[in-house]
C-alpha cells in the first residue's frame, strides 16, 4: 500500500497546491487535507477534514486516516492574513506544539515533513557568506515569525528525540517566489515606490515556488532524516532587483523605513513586518550542499530565474528593461564585494 499524507494548511495556496501534487503521486494511497476552513476551488483526489490543528481533535483524524506521513505546512508569516500577530502566533506554536503532540501518540506515524524557513537564521553585520544548517543565528530573533519558526523547530528536534522510530525532514525554505506568491517580500517589490535602507545593499538568495512544491514532494517520498537548507543557487543584490523591475528607490535611515512599514501594513497595501527591516539591510545567503548531497534534490531555478519569472509576471515598471541593462553593463554584473562567489549586504 502507498503512503498515507495528511498536510495541514491546505486552504492557503501552496498547502492546497502541494496537497494536489502530493495526491497525484503514484506512491501515495490517499492525501488528507486540514485546515480551519475549507480550501477555495477543487482539491481533486485530497479528501479534506475541517479542523484546527490547535485542537486535540487532530490527534482523531491522524489515527482515523491510518496517517503515517505528516506534511506541516502551517507556519505561516503573515500577521495581517491570520487575524493579527497573536493568531499568528497561536497558529505557529500552540498548533505545532499541538499537532506534534498528536504524531506523539500515533504508533502508525513514520515520516513527518516541516515546512520551516531561512528567517531562522536572521539577518545582521556579522552574518557569515552562507549560513550552513550547524550554524546558529548571530543575532537571535526577538519577534516575529522567525522567532515563531525558531520556537517550531525547537519541538520538532524534541519531538525527533522522543520517536526516533519517525524520520524528520525539516526544510528551511530560502524567501519563495514566482508569479502566483503572496508573500511579505513579494507584497514590498510589488511597490509602485521602494523604500530601502540608506546605505545598505541586501544580498538576497530566493527559491521558486514550484522549487519549493517539489522540494516538499520529495522528501515526502525521499523520508531523508534532517535539516535542510532550499534555496536557488546565487544571489541578488536588492539594487539589482529593484533596477530589473523597474521600480524607483527611495533610500531613507532605518527608522524612516520602519515609519513607512508600518504605515503600509496599516492601510493593508503589505504585511510589512519590522523582522523584514534587517533583512532588508543585510539580506541572508544559505549553503545548500546538504539538500543537494544529502536530500538529493536540485532545483530547476537559480536565484536569478526564479526572479525573473516573478519579474515577467509583475509587468513592466517605470524604467525601461533597455535601460535596466545599459546601467547593469556600466555598474558591472555580478556586483563586487564577493565573498565565495556571494556578494555581502555593504554598508556604503
Amino acid at each position: 500500500m502507498g503512503r498515507v499524507v495528511l498536510v495541514t494548511g491546505v486552504s492557503r495556496d501552496l498547502g492546497g497546491r502541494f496537497a494536489r501534487i502530493a495526491a497525484a503521486d503514484p506512491s501515495v494511497d490517499r492525501v488528507v487535507g486540514v485546515d480551519m476552513v475549507p480550501p477555495r476551488g477543487d482539491m481533486g483526489d485530497v479528501s479534506f477534514i475541517r479542523a484546527d490543528i490547535r485542537n486535540p481533535v487532530i490527534t482523531k483524524v491522524i489515527a482515523k486516516e491510518d496517517v503515517d506521513t505528516v506534511v506541516h505546512m502551517s507556519v505561516v508569516a503573515t500577521p495581517g492574513r491570520s487575524g493579527g500577530r497573536t493568531s499568528m502566533k497561536e497558529l505557529n506554536v500552540i498548533g505545532t506544539m499541538q499537532l506534534l503532540a498528536a504524531c506523539q501518540k500515533a504508533p502508525g506515524l513514520r515520516h513527518l515533513v516541516v515546512k520551516s524557513s531561512t528567517a531562522v537564521y536572521g539577518s545582521s553585520s556579522r552574518d557569515p557568506a552562507m549560513f550552513t544548517e550547524a550554524m546558529e543565528p548571530k543575532r537571535h530573533p526577538k519577534s516575529g515569525f522567525a522567532k515563531d519558526a525558531a520556537e517550531v523547530e525547537g519541538y520538532v528536534r524534541g519531538f525527533a528525540r522522543r520517536r526516533p522510530d519517525v524520520s524528520v525532514s525539516m526544510l528551511r525554505a530560502a524567501n519563495t517566489i514566482g508569479p502566483t506568491i503572496s508573500s511579505p517580500l513579494t507584497q514590498y517589490l510589488r511597490l509602485p515606490v521602494i523604500p530601502t535602507v540608506l546605505g545598505f545593499d541586501a544580498r538576497m538568495q530566493l527559491l521558486h515556488e514550484t522549487d519549493l512544491l517539489e522540494a516538499l514532494r520529495h522528501a515526502t517520498i525521499a523520508g531523508v532524516h534532517g535539516t535542510f537548507n532550499i534555496a536557488g543557487d546565487g544571489v541578488l543584490m536588492l539594487s539589482q532587483i529593484t533596477r530589473r523591475l523597474g521600480r524607483p528607490t527611495i533610500p531613507m535611515p532605518s527608522i524612516a523605513v520602519s515609519q513607512v512599514g508600518t504605515a503600509i501594513r496599516r492601510a493593508r497595501i503589505a504585511d510589512f513586518s519590522s523582522e523584514q527591516f534587517d533583512f532588508l539591510a543585510y539580506g541572508r545567503g544559505v549553503d545548500t550542499t546538504r539538500m543537494r548531497e544529502v536530500l538529493g534534490f536540485t532545483p530547476d531555478y537559480d536565484t536569478e530565474a526564479a526572479f525573473e519569472d516573478f519579474r515577467r509576471a509583475v509587468g513592466p515598471g517605470l524604467v525601461s528593461s533597455r535601460r535596466v541593462a545599459s546601467v547593469e553593463t556600466t555598474a558591472g554584473h555580478p556586483g563586487n564585494g564577493a565573498v565565495n562567489g556571494i556578494p555581502r549586504g555593504s554598508r556604503g
